[in-house]
């Protein structure tokens, strides 16, 4: 499980925008966003880079957490 930080999340389109980004790179992934706590946690077996990457091409800022 991968636990993201992403502080510019400021909406439901932005949760959307977030996991439609996730899903590009990991279709079955698990994914939770807490807008509230700007979290997004990603169960995959794919690596924590590809989605970072993937986060930020969608035009946001991720921070891969402990």
């Amino acid at each position: 499980m991968y636990n993201f930080q992403v502080s510019d999340m400021t909406c439901s389109h932005c949760v959307a925008t977030v996991e439609r980004a996730i899903k590009t790179v990991d279709g079955a992934a698990a994914v939770k966003i807490d807008l509230a706590g700007l979290a997004v946690k990603i169960e995959s077996a794919k690596p924590a880079a590809s989605f970072a990457a993937a986060i930020q091409e969608a035009g946001y800022t991720p921070l891969l957490r402990g």
